[in-house]
């Protein structure tokens, strides 16, 4: 068996819409999921505004079983049941996977920071007997990949990769090494983040990380631009169904494209700078390449993390240029610029992105880059798509998060799969 893995199933919950259609519509189109905060606790942040999910878990998730779940679980489940459903799989009885063959990894930057908050204040306020039995396995930074695999019966294995804004880059590296070393056929794999809420936002500006650009929120979020001040807070989930590709022939499940490789690195530089060299970017890039036996000349495409920050988006351009070559022909987009930063479902969403562009051949914009950053060295999508020619194709999809960690994926299309 080659372990060939393929992607068999996509399902998203995002700023953009409750599912990958209406998501993938809203990137095409250039559409901010940016906007004003109108609750009373964002009055006095610095920062008033954010990319929240369009549509309530809640009204998709039995309300009871809903209340039992942290926001970030909710969306997990959410993204995982679309792209469970289409990849052809049933749930419950009619579920006959071999679930001793079936694996989860869903990653999050954070976890289950309602939960704590929540349950602290209730706490403070009404005492100890308030506060909820559920408390622990809602918070729990294990509990959004439990969850779905208490859904779809996963038996193989249940991880939770856990490295800041590289989080589900990492769990759909880790899905892609469970497949190829025999552990499971088919594994679920993603990444979940829903902690819009005064805590970061105040935490975050105290940093200076945040655009402060209150007037215009959806044009605050501007990788590359020269007017671009910090990145905007974000919140969904993004899921990818995972199996071998003898396994997807043998049910004849339709076949997105391939996972063909993932490459890791770190910076070990700094706990929230980057590198400003790009050397740990650029390796992560370039490990990526080999582990999928791809040339740098063969990447068509680069789905950048580009989170709209002075000095990450000039670190990350130059860690393209070191990893591709100067001469590389690939067109980057930074996808941020519609749905903000999802923190840990960041690298699933824009994964998921990546393997749309390939199958329709088309690139969705960086939008708000009205003044480029002179000198960058790389081909953007700027403010509107861009068209990928007939035949082959391969892309990556980049996540850096605090702490160093450096995580590319390379995907190639169904034309590249042994179909």
């Amino acid at each position: 068996m080659s372990r060939t893995v393929v992607i068999t199933g996509l399902g998203a919950t995002t700023p953009l819409g409750g599912d990958v259609a209406s998501t993938w519509e809203g990137l095409l189109a250039g559409r901010s999921g940016v906007h004003t905060i109108t609750e009373d606790w964002a009055a006095e942040l610095p920062t008033k505004f954010a990319a929240r999910v369009v549509v309530q878990p809640d009204t998709i998730i039995p309300r009871v079983e809903a209340r039992r779940m942290d926001r970030s679980s909710q969306l997990a489940v959410v993204a995982a049941l679309e792209a469970w459903a289409d990849a052809g799989f049933s749930l419950g009885e009619e579920n006959t996977l071999d679930r001793d063959r079936l694996a989860v990894s869903i990653g999050t930057g954070i976890g289950g920071l309602h939960t704590i908050l929540e349950n602290w204040d209730t706490l403070r306020e009404r005492g100890v007997r308030r506060v909820s039995p559920y408390t622990i396995p809602m918070l729990m930074a294990n509990a959004p990949a439990a969850q779905v695999g208490l859904r779809i019966g996963a038996k193989a294995g249940v991880h939770t990769p856990v490295s800041a804004c590289a989080s589900s880059n990492e769990a759909i590296a880790q899905g892609l090494d469970i497949i190829r070393y025999g552990r499971a056929d088919v594994c679920v794999v993603g990444g979940t983040e829903g902690v819009v809420h005064a805590l970061p936002i105040a935490a975050f500006g105290q940093m200076q990380a945040l655009s402060r650009r209150n007037d215009e929120p959806e044009r605050a979020s501007r990788p590359w631009d020269v007017d671009r001040d910090g990145f905007v807070l974000g919140e969904g989930a993004a899921v990818l169904v995972l199996e071998t590709l003898e396994h997807a022939q043998a049910r004849g499940a339709k076949i997105y494209g391939t996972l063909a490789g993932a490459g890791i690195s770190a910076d070990s530089h700094d706990i929230v700078q980057p590198d400003p060299t790009g050397y740990g970017q650029a390796s992560a890039m370039k490990r990526a390449l080999a582990d999928a036996s791809l040339a740098p000349a063969d990447i068509d495409h680069v789905n950048a993390h580009a989170t709209s920050t002075p000095q990450g988006d000039i670190t990350e351009a130059g860690s393209i240029r070191a990893a591709l070559g100067d001469d590389n022909r690939a067109i980057v987009t930074g996808t941020k610029s519609m749905t903000g930063h999802l923190l840990g479902a960041a690298g699933a969403l824009e994964s998921l992105a990546t393997i749309l562009a390939l199958r329709h051949r088309t690139i969705p914009p960086t939008i708000n880059l009205e003044n480029m950053e002179p000198d960058l060295g790389i081909d953007i999508a700027a403010n509107t798509p861009r068209e990928l020619p007939a035949g082959d194709l391969a892309a990556i999809n980049n996540s850096f998060g605090f702490g160093g960690p450096n995580v590319a994926i390379a995907f190639t299309n169904a034309n590249m799969t042994e179909v």
